[in-house]
């Protein structure tokens, strides 16, 4: 084995820091085309025989082999599948010369891992144009083994992000559940029960109530438009304006010469949405259902901006839509909201569900819509307080069938029990 000097120049660009071993019983013809190799700019080994070359592609791997067909010790065939048994980081390439033109000899030569012939004796130019044409494919192969790589570190990197993403949203997903402290509020003569069940980490849904203030209690639900973190962020950002008892916090309070009272239900809305506007200003609008119950008379006040209508579900069994629709809040600065009375009956109950319960699909992609949501709640109306949302979602999932639900999914049960003579009687 013999290594020949590095070329002073390079004529092929497809030769840049390409190795070549020539292996040749014949030290003429190695002689030869490792001139050749040289004066086109590859780095050149050579071998007398096949054992000497797989000692060279251990010690100095080539990447690309030249090597006759015909030698003594171990012919070209068989040094061939050896160097393809040979562990590489990357590709070799494997060209044969042989005087054999045989198809036969030819296909078994392709067999054994050969990628390419060359006829003996060899001609420079086609010599040239075939050690050429195999240093493009190695060029191409080491680019895509290092834009493997770094797609490789990419998604590892990328991954990395996720799981720090996911640790986060998880820990959101415990804050934002923290904004609904309690689920259930006894107020001796109504009682609120809240569900919150994101379909992601974290949503948009928020539910509530503001302890009594007055002999009043006011519950609330909002559907803030979109899904995921801002969506969240906005829920956070709201729930900071409906909490607290005193009016210089609580957007829903006013003072009054008797100290602090609730707003009507639509000024509630009205302030939202000037909020909105002028300190908020995010593209998200958000759909909203709030009501002021009295105590002691069952008088409730209703504004609906937006969101879908509250059920009044009678102790009777039946049940009734309450609202007029309204307008969206933070989708218009000039909207204008109203507020609507009805009066609770003892044992009366009022259902405030977000559209991912009506706008849940079944396997077979048909929405629950109302009339589905009217049955739903008939399935469920003999439960208890405490039992009414979890059988809701029960009998919701039933449906569904498969799969977690597509939106968000909230609701506020008021449970109005009567005024104290009615309770005691």
């Amino acid at each position: 084995m013999s290594t020949a000097p590095s070329p002073i120049h390079t004529e092929n660009s497809e030769a840049s820091r390409m190795r070549v071993l020539v292996v040749d019983d014949s030290a003429m013809q190695r002689r030869i085309l490792s001139l050749s190799l040289q004066r086109w700019g590859y780095d050149v080994l050579e071998a007398e025989n096949g054992l000497a070359a797989l000692a060279v592609c251990h010690s100095d791997p080539p990447d690309i082999v030249l090597s006759d067909w015909m030698m003594p010790e171990m012919n070209g065939i068989e040094f061939c599948k050896k160097f393809r048994a040979l562990p590489r980081e990357s590709y070799g390439y494997f060209i044969l010369l042989t005087s054999n033109t045989d198809k036969d000899a030819v296909a078994n030569g392709l067999d054994c891992g050969a990628d390419d012939f060359l006829p003996k004796p060899v001609n420079t130019l086609e010599l040239k144009a075939r050690i050429a044409a195999g240093a493009r494919i190695l060029a191409m192969e080491r680019e895509l083994v290092e834009k493997n790589r770094l797609l490789e570190s990419s998604l590892q990197k990328i991954q990395a992000l996720y799981s720090e993403i996911d640790r986060d949203l998880l820990e959101a997903r415990k804050l934002q559940q923290s904004l609904v402290r309690d689920r259930t509020k006894n107020f001796g003569t109504a009682q609120v029960s809240l569900l919150l069940e994101p379909s992601g980490h974290v949503g948009g849904d928020l539910v509530g109530f503001i302890p009594e203030v007055d002999g009043k209690v006011c519950v609330f639900a909002i559907d803030v438009s979109g899904h995921g973190i801002s969506s969240a962020l906005m829920t956070a950002r709201l729930a900071g304006f409906l909490s607290g008892t005193s009016a210089d916090q609580n957007i829903a309070l006013h003072r009054t010469k008797k100290g602090v009272s609730f707003v009507q239900p639509h000024e509630i809305a009205a302030r939202l949405n000037h909020l909105a506007f002028s300190e908020i200003q995010s593209d998200h609008y958000f759909t909203m259902l709030i009501a002021v119950l009295e105590l002691a008379t069952g008088v409730i006040s209703i504004c609906q901006a937006g969101h879908p209508s509250p059920y009044l579900l009678k102790a009777s069994g039946e049940s009734i839509p309450l609202g007029d629709g309204g307008f969206p809040i933070g989708l218009f600065p000039e909207a204008e909201f109203t507020s609507v009375t009805s009066k609770l009956a003892p044992n009366d109950r009022l259902l405030i569900a977000s559209d991912g319960v009506t706008e849940c699909p079944n396997e077979d992609s048909i929405l629950l819509e109302e009339n589905g949501l009217e049955q739903l709640m008939a399935s469920v109306s003999k439960a208890a307080n405490d039992n009414f949302l979890p059988g809701m979602v029960s009998a919701l999932k039933a449906y569904r069938g498969s799969g977690s639900f597509p939106d968000d999914i909230s609701a506020v049960l008021l449970d109005y029990h009567g005024p104290p003579r009615a309770m005691n009687s």
